[in-house]
């Protein structure tokens, strides 16, 4: 059961309620993490505003799927995952790149990602080598660790308001 009351739109300050629309306009429905944003106008926006942003970024799509699906692995965030599963399969991850993702594995994004989370951003001076003789420049991974933030943000949002999962429902373990 929620922790946090989910307000529908109409429930919703008038200042969240054009945002909230434009969710369900872009995504067919108003998921339940944006009817517990909705009780907060101004996080609502810094979320928002935080996805525009980072779409503008170096980081494709999958990409930040792929940081989404290892950081709320970290997190246990059951919300997140089964929202991210849908999403990364949007943006073109097969399952088993999913699953990899999950796992901190498949890619050097993934695996930075999940140690960023894993080691709440105290990774080693080996962890930043690795990624970089993977690939990664300073920009990408100034960008990941952005994601991983904002990731966490909705991790922790759902896990303290025990959000009812509303996408299908994914493995706790992968």
């Amino acid at each position: 059961m929620a922790r946090i009351q989910t307000l529908s739109i109409g429930e919703a300050p008038a200042s969240a309620q054009a945002s909230l629309h434009a969710v369900e306009k872009a995504t067919g429905f108003l998921p339940n993490l944006f009817k517990v944003f909705a009780n907060s106008p101004s996080s609502l926006g810094v979320f928002l505003q935080g996805q525009q942003q980072l779409s503008k970024g170096e980081l494709s799509g999958a990409e930040r799927e792929i940081i989404a699906l290892a950081v709320s692995q970290a997190n246990r965030c059951e919300y997140c995952l089964a929202a991210h599963t849908v999403l990364g399969g949007h943006a073109g991850l097969s399952d088993d790149a999913i699953r990899a993702a999950r796992r901190g594995e498949g890619s050097a994004i993934a695996t930075f990602a999940s140690k960023v989370s894993n080691q709440r951003g105290r990774v080693g001076d080996a962890d930043v080598a690795a990624a970089r003789d993977a690939g990664l420049t300073d920009s990408k991974i100034v960008e990941i660790i952005a994601v991983v933030a904002q990731v966490t943000f909705t991790n922790y949002l759902n896990n303290v308001a025990n959000t009812d999962v509303d996408f299908p429902a994914v493995e706790a373990e992968v």
